[in-house]
């Protein structure tokens, strides 16, 4: 008998309907020589302290860091999971083949292999099921081209070091940081890759807060009614600016050169998650959990291939299937389809590159069509992937670019106009914010070279601005990115691998920060919070709030997943930076940030007698005593202090004698004082 493994009901039954398999038995079909059971995503997981070591249960610093010499495994709590655990290994023990159909990714390949491991069978054969779509056709075909499980071995490792190295991180981290700066009431939740991501945005947050605008200037002038700027960009000094308006005032301005050109704008990339979920943030504001949930129902629904993809290229080998799909789509998409030539479709490098696929091709519809309207966030997703794959097939938008040269009194101008020729595929969007707005067309008068007239030179003024906000689709590109910008779509790919989390966990990692209280959505802002902040400056290891340190993880990750890279030495470096992590910290208590200098705004460091701010070389004065109204001024009331103005709760003083209990407050010129309020006499 053939034992199929699924990771969720729905999908059980969807193979069960390809296979003939018609008998419902009690967590699990059978018929036509298969038992198809599922699981419920993770039905095992790794142990916890405890159970590796009774000690281990009790928070204490002495025993950190705490690394088992084995990790082993434990069934889920429920009592749901643990029955379908137990039908599950039955079925597993007894079978003479077994196929795992779970999810063809990391994450999918974990469940199954902890799932055979705990029920003893991890020596048994299998096979892989590998699809990218859960249409019946792709279930049919897969069945028919079965591979040999132990082929992805590198991708179980790789997923197996993930597993163990966020559970060995974070826990460490966390119990180090909440015992030692957690006062007996606030848990700090560190991990592996979402404390590097709060460190982005407090970071940026940061820059803003300190950000302090600066006048500047520019120099134009007004020729032909065509705004020309001065080529020299921008002054700082306005005297500097009206000193070259004042030398060009009254002079003729005289045409250097006109250039034009051609520009060609190719449609935008295949869809992978991550720029699917950055899309949707920009287009409806969905969080990226909001989105991957609506893909991944569309592909259970079977309209979309694969979600949790990285990759925005088809494989060579699907050339033959686009025409077929494209000529399904017309159903639904007819006017868009209409303007091609389906029998001369170019299907180029940018749409096709076996290099850039990996597990799975990017995202793309599937030619089952939905039969009645979709829910309307879904119809946004499904129409979104729909019209990016329709543009692929589409010319590229030509623009004709003139840039014009001129001075006056040898002072450099320029201007640029552009008419759009042809818009080939942007027609697709024109009633749609799906693409960022092109330049809007700026058509340009007939200049001549050598041509003069008069002009009319003004300066502008303006301020420099801050960075802005991270929004769900910026943090995005940045935690891809592993904290690096980049517009060049072949550096973009290279970073990728080096990126923060997978397209399959970013989302879940933005929520487990927001759901902590650590970043807080304000309208389309992600925001950090006072607890976020604080979290981000009591961490004296930079390596743990380090997003290039955790990309060169995800590195060497992808690395084991291709058999390039030693899982042990992998091991072996998260076990080094984990003690490291206990004893730098530890080193570096006393440089912890507490908060930020009421002052001047940067990090208050503690030192022997006192908190100080960390610029005093720079001058800044501000120190909070360690001592102030006769009470002893701890880490915990400092860091209240500095980020809320007040201690939590009243504390013993002495004011002129007299024994009182009080709230202890900062204002905003650094001066401790007493919330008279709040002050009560002590005998």
């Amino acid at each position: 008998m053939k034992v199929v493994l699924t990771e969720k009901p729905s999908v059980a039954r969807d193979i069960a309907r390809c296979l003939g398999v018609n008998n419902r038995r009690d967590g699990y079909l059978e018929g036509n020589g298969y038992r198809i059971v599922w699981a419920f995503g993770h039905l095992v997981e790794l142990q916890e302290p405890d159970q590796y070591n009774r000690a281990w249960k009790r928070w204490s610093l002495e025993s950190l860091p705490i690394i088992p010499e084995r990790f082993a495994l434990r069934a889920r709590g429920d009592a749901a999971a643990q029955k379908q655990l137990q039908t599950v290994k039955s079925l597993l023990r007894s079978a003479g083949e077994i196929v795992c159909a779970t999810d063809a990714g990391r994450e999918g390949e974990l469940i199954f292999r902890y799932i055979l491991s705990w029920c003893g069978c991890e020596d048994k054969p299998f096979k892989r099921l590998w699809i990218s779509s859960l249409t019946d056709e792709a279930i049919r075909q897969g069945f028919a081209r079965l591979r040999e499980g132990r082929a992805f071995e590198g991708l179980y490792r790789a997923a197996k070091c993930r597993s163990e190295a966020d559970w060995i991180v974070g826990l460490n981290a966390t119990r180090y940081y909440t015992l030692k700066f957690g006062q007996g009431s606030q848990l700090w939740t560190l991990g592996r890759v979402q404390t590097p991501v709060l460190a982005l945005v407090v970071q940026r947050d940061r820059e803003i807060a300190d950000f302090k605008p600066k006048d500047f200037w520019e120099l134009h002038t007004l020729y032909r009614e065509v705004d020309f700027q001065h080529s020299g960009g921008r002054f700082e000094k306005k005297e500097e600016a009206e000193a070259l308006r004042e030398r060009i005032d009254g002079s003729d301005f005289r045409i250097i050169s006109v250039k034009g050109k051609q520009e060609k704008v190719y449609p935008p990339p295949l869809y992978d998650l991550t720029d699917l979920q950055k899309d949707m943030s920009i287009r409806h504001g969905f969080t990226a959990d909001q989105t991957l949930r609506l893909a991944q129902s569309l592909y259970e629904k079977k309209h979309i291939t694969y979600p949790r993809t990285d990759s925005r290229y088809l494989s060579t080998d699907m050339k033959p299937q686009v025409r077929p799909l494209l000529q399904a789509l017309q159903a639904r998409f007819e006017p868009q389809i209409a303007a091609l030539n389906l029998n001369q479709l170019a299907l180029t490098g940018r749409l096709f590159n076996d290099a850039g696929v990996t597990d799975h091709h990017a995202i793309i519809p599937t030619a089952t069509l939905p039969r009645s309207p979709l829910a309307g966030d879904e119809e946004k997703v499904y129409q979104a992937i729909a019209i990016r794959f329709i543009a692929g097939f589409y010319p590229p938008c030509l623009k004709q670019v003139t840039t014009v040269l001129g001075e006056a009194a040898e002072v450099p101008f320029k201007t640029t106009g552009t008419v759009i020729e042809a818009p080939g595929w942007q027609a697709l969007y024109k009633d749609s914010s799906s693409q960022p707005a092109e330049q809007e067309q700026k058509i340009l008068p007939a200049f001549e070279q050598g041509e003069t007239g008069p002009h009319r030179p003004a300066l502008k003024q303006g301020k420099t601005t801050p960075p802005k906000h991270y929004t769900e689709a910026t943090l995005l590109g940045m935690m891809e990115s592993a904290g690096k910008t980049c517009d060049d779509e072949t550096l973009k790919e290279a970073l990728k691998e080096k990126g923060l989390g997978t397209p399959a966990t970013r989302a879940a990692i933005i929520e487990v920060l927001v759901k902590r209280d650590y970043i807080r959505r304000q309208k389309k802002l992600l925001l950090s919070t006072e607890t976020g902040q604080r979290l981000i400056g009591l961490i004296a290891d930079e390596h743990l709030k380090s997003a290039a340190m955790t990309g060169e993880w995800e590195s060497r990750l992808k690395r084991i997943e291709q058999n390039e890279y030693d899982p042990r030495q992998f091991m072996e470096g998260i076990v080094r930076f984990t003690r490291a992590i206990v004893s730098s910290s530890r080193r570096g208590e006393a440089l912890a940030d507490l908060g930020r200098c009421p002052l001047c705004g940067a990090p208050v460091i503690e030192g022997r007698k006192g908190y100080g701010c960390s610029d005093w070389r720079k001058g800044c004065k501000f120190v909070l005593w360690k001592e102030a109204f006769g009470a002893q001024i701890s880490r915990r009331m400092a860091a209240e202090l500095l980020w809320q103005g007040r201690t939590a709760e009243a504390c013993g003083i002495t004011i002129d004698g007299e024994h009182a209990s009080a709230v202890l407050t900062l204002d905003p010129r650094g001066e401790i004082g007493v919330d008279a309020g709040l002050r009560e006499p002590r005998p």
